[in-house]
């Protein structure tokens, strides 16, 4: 089967980490008879330096024609004026709102090899395997009114949170639909003690409820979700929610897994049908640039390569080829190989090459 990847390597470790990610896909071809067509495009900082846009007509043309796209990290203090009219962020919101990308998936699964490269007790880690569906072209990012301005009082800002019945009903369908072919379990994180936007989440989420009565709902506020995140982790199953809650959510979950690191995301345009289904989708390591990391061989490749990994199994229905990656981090893992990022004493550290080489041979054994 032959299939086109759009891939944005972006700024910072982006390109390094994205590098790994396609040698993985290469020998996933080699080894099963697919052909992978790998697209390149400029997005973030290093569109703007050679454009002087966050993303171009161009490349949004390109990743329109492609079967999915792979997404390094945007941004860096080279772009980070607060005055500057074009950010690196703005290609990221302008690559989610135009593809439709409405579902962000964040599988956050802790490794029994790395239960002790975390900050917190092995107790309350170990079992972890839960996801998160995150909402991601509504809510604050997209908002409007969204200004800074000058008063006579001094200067003012806003944002505006805003969303529609459609919206919420889609992404808690993708929810609803997860728990069910997972535990059961669906905790929908909102604020509705303060916010109208979260009093409307909740109540649609109540009312899709009676769709599901094989479904345990649990609603939960955010900043009590946050707690139980780091006290009780292995109490979620699947968990539903706006935008911003779930970029702040998802990165701290990511130390239960010891690194954001070892975190990737799937960003889909449609809900997946059954256990896999073929569906348009961007991916992407959670973290972001790392700026001060970059070229120097230092970034842990495990969340970009298991991005690519979701890739295979959402975009391409190719559930085998899936496994055989998530098999092969896991085998380097056993093995006792570390990034810096998850390094322990007595284990092996190596770079992001070395990394993305021990996972590959793995794979083509």
């Amino acid at each position: 089967m032959q299939f086109d990847i759009a891939v944005l390597p972006g700024d910072g470790v982006g390109p390094e980490v994205t590098a790994e990610a396609t040698k993985v896909l290469e020998t996933v071809g080699q080894k099963y008879g697919h052909s992978f067509h790998f697209h390149y495009g400029l997005v973030g900082g290093a569109a703007i330096d050679k454009y002087g846009l966050a993303l171009t007509t161009e490349t949004l043309g390109m990743c329109r024609k492609c079967d999915a796209v792979l997404l390094g990290a945007v941004g860096g203090p080279k772009w980070d004026d607060p005055r500057a009219k074009v950010r690196p962020e703005d290609g990221l919101l302008a690559l989610r709102k135009k593809l439709g990308l409405f579902a962000n998936l964040r599988p956050v699964k802790v490794f029994p090899q790395l239960i002790n490269s975390t900050t917190l007790k092995p107790e309350v880690v170990r079992g972890v395997d839960l996801i998160v569906v995150r909402e991601l072209t509504g809510g604050l990012y997209f908002g409007k009114p969204k200004k800074n301005w000058q008063t006579a009082k001094g200067r003012r800002a806003v944002d505006t949170m805003a969303y529609s019945e459609m919206e919420i009903k889609r992404i808690l369908k993708v929810g609803f639909e997860l728990a069910r072919r997972r535990h059961k379990k669906l905790t929908s994180v909102d604020k509705a003690n303060v916010l109208e936007t979260s009093r409307l989440w909740r109540q649609i989420a109540t009312e899709m409820s009676h769709d599901y009565p094989d479904i345990a709902l649990e609603h939960m506020l955010v900043d009590a979700c946050a707690m139980r995140l780091v006290q009780r982790p292995v109490d979620f199953d699947v968990l539903v929610t706006e935008n911003t809650f779930g970029d702040i959510l998802t990165d701290e979950a990511s130390m239960l897994a010891g690194s954001m690191g070892m975190l990737p995301s799937a960003s889909l345009s449609e809900i997946p049908q059954g256990e896999t289904s073929k569906v348009f989708g961007m991916y992407e390591p959670i973290h972001g640039s790392a700026p001060k990391r970059a070229g120097q061989n230092l970034a842990n490749p495990i969340a970009t390569i298991l991005s690519a990994s979701m890739m295979l199994r959402y975009s391409f229905d190719l559930v085998t080829e899936a496994e055989a990656v998530e098999k092969a981090v896991t085998t380097v893992l056993e093995e006792s190989y570390r990034t810096y990022d998850i390094m322990e004493e007595g284990k092996i550290q190596v770079g992001t090459r070395e990394m993305g080489e021990l996972i590959t041979k793995r794979i083509g054994k």
